[in-house]
């Protein structure tokens, strides 16, 4: 029997589409300190979703907690919060570690009679003994000790009366009773945090349930059940048509390849689109072509979109030149699920040609997409060439990325691919590029193309030899097809013969992404 009223207070675990109640409720709980970033929730919703939640009153989320597995090494060491953390991002999630981390627990203060708190704690301990690990680990706040550093002259004084009972701490003296053990001070953990001096207990739980055996079962089973995602990558052919109809049949007659195929994703080339300017009868000079194809940006996107949805493969739709209210024409790479929803990547570096020709302007943002696939970034050609947006993705949970290019000689084309593979071994990652062949006589800037579009791997014992799933011959129209596992990634990231994300140096450098949010 239905209950009578839908539950006021829920918890359960944090989707992409609590992001904004997050931030709104942090600035609220922390208005001096920096709030996350809409990537950085993203990214640890992403990395380990299991390991997120929130607590919702009629729908308002009123609480948050975040989490990430981690090596017992690694968490019993001292660390900051930016180390430990990946930046925020919980980009340092290893879906083998044997200890939970606590990276966030938040309540409104309007609400803590509700005990969030605790409820927060039961759903890490919960999840602690369901996935078998050792125990939790975190570093807690001391928000009373800069009112009473005089008082009890250092933090590990103070931490050691509130331990005692001589006095309260609203944090710690709750850890405790959680059956939290203290395990040391961590100077210098977050510095922003001016209540606690920058200070914070390291804190740990055993787990009671925790067994080797299981663990070692754990494991074994991941192995077994392999992810297989399978891409494609569209090498398109650029020639004139009679009329946007026409457009449509070519790239239909693609998606319709690739479905039969059973593909997962198909990627198609930056500024495929500047086919439809052949059905223009006068000849325009550059900038007048882009500001003409804007006009085609919604035929586009409904006829993508429907395209995704009726052979059930998520699009990656190239790029396609789009007009922004502010007048400015931006470079956009729009992403169609195949449930509908649809997303835009814009280029945030034109090239020089692109400004002076098309007088193309350099989008905001870069983040994550997730879908029923996995998580995938995308940047179009140029972009592919600063080293930071690929990290940026991945700290985000990114596990494919695509890459639209649109080349003229062998040199350009060789400076995406080169750069392509290296994002692949940086960030352990896969990486699909696809680029357009042939020519479009009368349309500015567009004279010639030449691309091998390729489907890259990480260069590793459980990848391509060569680190290339799928290549085509050059400048000739074709699709890639590979087959790709994501838990291979994963097998690499954390015990591959070299590990480049987990061996990166957080006490040295970061990626600090500066959103303008």
């Amino acid at each position: 029997m239905p209950p009578l009223e839908k539950a006021k207070l829920t918890v359960r675990n944090a989707r992409v589409e609590d992001i904004e109640g997050i931030r709104t409720l942090m600035k609220t709980v922390y208005p001096d300190m920096p709030a996350y970033t809409a990537d950085m929730l993203r990214g640890q919703i992403a990395n380990f979703t299991e390991g997120q939640f929130v607590a919702l009153y009629d729908e308002e989320v009123i609480g948050y907690c975040g989490t990430f597995r981690i090596d017992e090494s690694i968490a019993l060491a001292p660390h900051t919060w930016v180390e430990i953390t990946g930046g925020g991002f919980a980009s340092r999630h290893d879906p083998t570690g044997n200890m939970l981390y606590g990276m966030e627990v938040c309540v409104d203060p309007e609400y803590r009679g509700l005990r969030i708190g605790q409820r927060f704690y039961n759903e890490r301990k919960a999840l602690c003994e369901r996935r078998r690990m050792k125990g939790i680990v975190f570093a807690g706040r001391l928000p009373g000790l800069a009112r009473r550093i005089k008082e009890v002259g250092t933090p590990d004084e103070y931490v050691k009366r509130v331990q005692a009972r001589k006095i309260r701490d609203t944090v710690l003296s709750f850890q405790i009773r959680n059956g939290f053990e203290v395990i040391g001070v961590l100077p210098e953990y977050l510095p922003s945090d001016r209540a606690s001096l920058g200070y914070a207990t390291h804190m740990k739980w055993h787990n009671p349930r925790y067994s080797a055996d299981a663990v070692s079962t754990e494991r074994k089973e991941r192995l077994h059940n392999k992810t297989t995602v399978r891409v494609a990558a569209v090498q398109y052919m650029q020639r004139q048509v009679k009329s946007f109809e026409e457009f449509g049949h070519h790239v239909e007659y693609f998606v319709d390849v690739v479905a039969d195929y059973g593909a997962d994703f198909v990627v198609f080339p930056e500024m495929f689109s500047l086919q439809l300017l052949s059905i223009v009868d006068q000849r325009l000079n550059a900038e007048q072509s882009i500001a003409e194809l804007t006009k085609f940006t919604e035929p586009f996107k409904e006829m993508m979109s429907d395209l995704a949805i009726r052979y059930n493969v998520n699009i990656i739709g190239g790029s396609h030149p789009s007009l922004q209210p502010d007048g400015d024409v931006h470079n956009v790479a729009y992403v169609f699920l195949r449930d509908g929803a649809i997303y835009t990547q814009e280029k945030l570096h034109p090239t020089p040609n692109e400004k002076r020709w098309w007088n193309i302007k350099g989008g905001e943002g870069c983040s994550v997409i997730m879908t029923d696939c996995g998580n995938i970034g995308v940047l179009i050609c140029y972009d592919s060439e600063f080293p930071e947006l690929p990290r940026h993705l991945t700290d985000q949970g990114a596990q494919i990325l695509f890459i639209p290019f649109c080349t003229d000689t062998r040199e350009a084309y060789l400076r995406v691919r080169y750069c392509a593979a290296a994002r692949a071994v940086e960030n352990q990652i896969y990486v699909a590029m696809a680029g357009n062949v042939g020519n479009l006589p009368g349309v500015e800037n567009m004279d010639i193309q030449y691309a091998e579009s390729c489907i890259l791997t990480p260069c590793d014992f459980p990848f391509a030899r060569d680190g290339i799933a799928a290549d085509t011959t050059p400048n000739t129209e074709m699709v890639a097809i590979a087959d790709l596992r994501l838990d291979d990634l994963e097998a690499a990231r954390n015990a591959g013969t070299v590990q480049n994300l987990k061996n990166r140096r957080f006490d040295l450098y970061s990626v600090v992404w500066r959103a303008k949010e």
